[in-house]
């Protein structure tokens, strides 16, 4: 695989993509709450990425041998470690959620992103956890920088 080096064009695709992806971050975070379902979520992601005129990569995403992705995002709860498929299980206190966005813009560059949210009032261990590896996802920046 090689490495292609964008021009300013590119580079400005690349930087509105990744706007918009965390735009419907943006837009989804006050809802998460107890009793919200991770379908929730993906309808009000999905919702926000046809307002912006973006799509989902991963909805309809099929690796060979697979079936289709059928979600707009990932909402990974809990001790699921990536990529889990939003389904109707509501989210009670105390549960942790990474949420991961893939948008696609009208001229083809891709949005890629995440977040970690604390459902309601979480345990120490839980916000720990999270303060960590933010922490270490900052040092990981710093590194490859």
């Amino acid at each position: 695989m090689s490495i292609t080096t964008k021009d300013a064009q590119g580079i400005a695709g690349m930087r509105e993509a990744g706007r918009l992806a965390s735009e419907v971050l943006d837009t989804i975070t006050p809802h998460i709450k107890p009793g919200m379902t991770t379908n929730d979520v993906d309808r009000l992601a999905a919702e926000c990425m046809a307002r912006q005129g973006t799509r989902s990569a991963t909805l309809g995403y099929q690796p060979p041998g697979y079936p289709p992705y059928p979600k707009s995002l990932c909402t990974s709860l809990n001790n699921v470690v990536c990529h889990g498929i939003p389904n109707d299980k509501p989210l009670k206190k105390g549960d942790i959620m990474n949420v991961d966005v893939t948008v696609i813009t009208q001229d083809g560059w891709y949005g890629d992103t995440s977040r970690m949210f604390l459902v309601g009032e979480c345990s120490i261990a839980a916000k720990r956890l999270v303060n960590l590896t933010y922490e270490a996802m900052w040092l990981g920046i710093q590194q490859v920088k």
